[in-house]
């Protein structure tokens, strides 16, 4: 029989060796636990996370955990404080981070809009992004309110749908996407025991049908936020404009006029985006 191209399920000629540098399934599996790894201190932020709370959310074996955080450490992805003995993203993430701002970074496009904004409605406003089943914090603009809500930093990460800026993405994707990243989010969330599938359905639902996506009490208790997407020349929905209150500054008769403002501006940055301004 001949051989095929080399790789899973390729039969071998007779006395040939696989190539030791081709990636076995093993190797992928480590890679994809490092991943998750990683993801999960781009959450925590400046705080990190120790080991027992990284294996118990990975699911991994403490002595698992530990010599992946090892690795990444030894290629300066991840860190230990040396008090706390908590993890956190190294120095080569960042200056990964950096190398790839050039091909995806819309802050350029959207800082001159998002910095009026935050002036104009006085509260804090958001720049989100979409990755995978997540959605992460790329830029903040504070408002003079002097009440101000910090619910997210730059650079953390939610569950695709839990805030209003990933509710908003989630919500406006196409259909037959939707409903995949919808199902496995909800089987994401749910396993965190961050919200209920059933309401995370209802929620897309209702930010369908407003335009706009609006969450209350749902992130942070007291705190409101309205969300609108920002879509790409070919009207996909890659990243959010949010605006995240106190719920007293953020009232029901209020948040369509809100809403409103949002896709002005999201319209602005767009046509920034499109004729490459």
């Amino acid at each position: 029989m001949a051989a095929g191209p080399e790789g899973a399920g390729a039969v071998l000629a007779p006395g040939a060796k696989r190539d030791r540098r081709e990636p076995g399934v093993a190797e992928i599996g480590t890679l994809a636990r490092a991943m998750h790894l990683l993801r999960l201190l781009a959450t925590a932020g400046r705080r990190g996370l120790g080991l027992t709370e990284l294996a118990q959310t990975t699911g991994l074996p403490h002595p698992t955990a530990h010599r992946l955080l090892r690795q990444l450490i030894d290629e300066r992805m991840a860190s230990q404080d040396e008090s706390t003995r908590r993890y956190r993203l190294g120095r080569m993430a960042f200056e990964l981070g950096l190398a790839a701002t050039a091909m995806y970074d819309l802050r350029g496009a959207c800082h001159g809009p998002l910095r009026e904004l935050a002036e104009r409605v006085g509260d804090t406003v958001y720049l989100t992004v979409r990755s995978g089943l997540e959605s992460v914090c790329e830029d903040r603009y504070e408002g003079p309110s002097p009440i101000r809500v910090f619910t997210l930093d730059i650079g953390s990460r939610r569950p695709l749908g839990q805030g209003a800026g990933g509710l908003a993405i989630l919500s406006f994707l196409p259909d037959d996407e939707r409903d995949q990243v919808l199902e496995a989010v909800v089987v994401r969330m749910t396993h965190d025991g961050v919200m209920a599938g059933t309401v995370l359905r209802q929620a897309v639902v209702m930010c369908r049908r407003r335009g706009y996506a609006w969450i209350r009490d749902r992130v942070t208790e007291g705190v409101s936020a309205v969300g609108v997407p920002l879509f790409d020349s070919l009207g996909q929905p890659v990243a959010a404009i949010s605006v995240a209150a106190v719920n007293s500054r953020m009232s029901a008769n209020l948040v369509p006029v809100l809403a409103e403002t949002l896709q002005a501006k999201a319209r602005e940055i767009r046509a920034r985006l499109v004729s490459g301004g």
